[in-house]
């Protein structure tokens, strides 16, 4: 199942793909989801960001990367980056090298503390594609990633979440540029699971319901400068579409 969040007359509403439209619902977090009765054509959707997360964390597999002892740590990413699909993404200028980055994202579905490999699964709600833009050379100046990732728009969400995905450890990742591929590679090239990043992480903090945790680029990074047009490409789930300004 698709839910999506859309622009509509009486302001941003939840919907699920149904028979070539978009179904209206109350509350895309409910065990039994409940429909208003309205609809959206396929054609006249307008997609947001599917969630608007009080919570968005990135995934560092530090084992395979550096030298720190632990192979997963996670930094937090500000909500007000949060970009929706379409939105223009405003490059940081004069700060060296802009590179977008794509990834599997996360959508928690109800709250998540202290899971074990044998519930993580089911406080997923679903998951989408994420644009983890970055000022890279902001890294060498300041490791907790803030001046690296603080960005305005610099994370694109969406269109929408995909709650049937069938190996979340199995997704093939694209980015395009200006409609060329320039990078191919996918979720089974991280050395870390969503499962052990999902363990890892609630079991320093509690995740709520529409929360994101961004799983890591596997080597889905690309420079980019004002003008270029980026489709992120995650099979099973879309593609994501935004442009630098």
């Amino acid at each position: 199942m698709r839910i999506a969040r859309l622009q509509t007359m009486s302001g941003p509403t939840h919907a699920v793909s149904a028979d070539g439209a978009w179904q209206h619902i109350e509350d895309p977090f409910a065990e039994t989801l409940s429909f208003t009765g309205a609809e959206t054509a396929a054609r006249d959707a307008i997609f947001l960001a599917p969630v608007r997360p009080a919570v968005v964390l990135g995934i560092a597999h530090n084992l395979t990367n550096n030298d720190h002892p632990l192979p997963i740590q996670a930094w937090h990413k500000s909500v007000h980056t949060i970009a929706n699909p379409g939105d223009g993404i405003t490059a940081s200028r004069g700060v060296g090298t802009v590179n977008v980055e794509g990834e599997l994202a996360v959508v928690i579905g109800k709250r998540a503390a202290n899971l074990t490999a044998e519930n993580v699964l089911d406080h997923v709600l679903g998951y989408t594609v994420v644009n983890d833009v970055t000022n890279v050379d902001q890294g060498l100046h300041d490791e907790k990633n803030f001046q690296s990732k603080a960005g305005i728009n610099y994370t694109p969400l969406g269109p929408w979440i995909e709650t049937e995905l069938v190996d979340p450890d199995n997704v093939p990742t694209e980015v395009s540029i200006n409609g060329r591929v320039e990078a191919r590679s996918g979720s089974f090239n991280l050395p870390s699971s969503v499962a052990d990043c999902l363990v890892y992480v609630t079991s320093w903090l509690t995740l709520e319901p529409g929360d994101v945790v961004m799983t890591g680029a596997p080597n889905t990074f690309v420079a980019v400068k004002p003008g270029d047009r980026v489709d992120i490409t995650l099979g099973g789930i879309g593609t994501l579409t935004n442009t630098l300004v």
